[in-house]
C-alpha cells in the first residue's frame, strides 16, 4: 500500500446515487411549479444541500426555507433508496482494502440521513464504518474541513491520505487539505474541469494500482 488511508466520497463515487438525487429534485420543483434549466443537474453535483438550496432560491425563484426543502427532497429520495445501484468496481476496490486492514472513512457533503441509506442500499453498514457527513462539520466541502476530520478519525497525517472523488467540488475539498486526489469521475462529471493536482484514472482497476493494490477478483473490476 502506498498510503495508510483511504478517504472515499460517496455520491457518484462509491454509489450511483446523483440521478436519484436530481430525480427528487426535479419531483419537487415540478409538484412547486417551477421550471428549470437544462444544465441543471452539471451545475448541482458535489454541492452540500444547503449550497443547492441557496442556489434554487437564487436562480429558480424557490420559496421553500431550508428545512421545507430538505424535508421534500430527502422524503422523495428516501422512497427511492431500494432503486440505487453500486459503483461496483470502486466498492469492490473499497472492500479489498477494507479486507487488508487500510483505515477508510466515506467523506459526503450529504446529510447523514442520505449517507446511512446510501450505506445501507450498498450493505458496507459493518460495525467499524467511519463516516464524515455534512452533519459533522462546519464546511462542507470544498473546504478541506470533512478530509481534514475524515484524516483524524483515522491518525493519519492529511498528506499522508489518499482521496477518491468524482467531482471538481470534492477534488478541490482533497486538495485543499493537503491530500493525494484521485478523480473517478462518473458520466455527468467527466468533461468537468478538476484541479490541476488531481490524478484522473479511468477505471477503478487503474486507481487501485495507482494506490500499490494487488487486484484480488478480476470479475469484479469489470463490472
Amino acid at each position: 500500500m502506498k498510503f495508510p488511508a483511504v478517504l472515499w466520497d460517496m455520491d457518484g463515487t462509491l454509489i450511483d446515487s446523483e440521478p436519484l438525487h436530481f430525480t427528487a429534485l426535479i419531483q419537487v420543483l415540478g409538484e412547486l411549479g417551477l421550471a428549470w434549466p437544462e444544465d441543471l443537474q452539471q451545475q448541482l453535483v458535489g454541492r452540500s444541500a444547503h449550497a443547492v438550496h441557496a442556489l434554487l432560491v437564487e436562480g429558480l425563484g424557490l420559496t421553500l426555507d431550508y428545512p421545507q426543502f430538505t424535508r421534500r427532497k430527502y422524503a422523495a429520495y428516501l422512497s427511492g433508496a431500494s432503486t440505487l445501484q453500486a459503483r461496483a468496481p470502486a466498492v469492490a476496490l473499497y472492500r479489498q482494502l477494507a479486507a487488508l486492514g487500510c483505515p477508510q472513512v466515506i467523506v459526503s457533503n450529504s446529510d447523514r440521513m442520505l449517507v446511512e441509506a446510501n450505506i445501507q442500499a450498498l450493505g458496507l453498514n459493518q460495525v467499524d464504518l467511519l463516516s464524515v457527513t455534512r452533519n459533522d462539520v462546519r464546511h462542507g466541502k470544498p473546504d478541506a474541513e470533512p478530509y481534514l476530520r475524515a484524516a483524524w478519525l483515522v491518525g493519519v497525517e492529511p498528506g499522508r491520505c489518499a482521496v477518491v472523488e468524482d467531482s471538481p467540488t470534492g477534488a478541490a475539498a482533497g486538495v485543499a487539505a493537503g491530500m493525494t486526489v484521485f478523480a473517478l469521475p462518473e458520466a455527468e462529471t467527466a468533461g468537468m474541469q478538476f484541479p490541476d493536482t488531481v490524478i484522473s484514472v479511468t477505471c477503478a482497476e487503474q486507481l487501485a494500482q495507482l494506490l500499490g493494490v494487488q487486484i484480488d477478483g478480476r470479475q469484479a473490476w469489470s463490472q
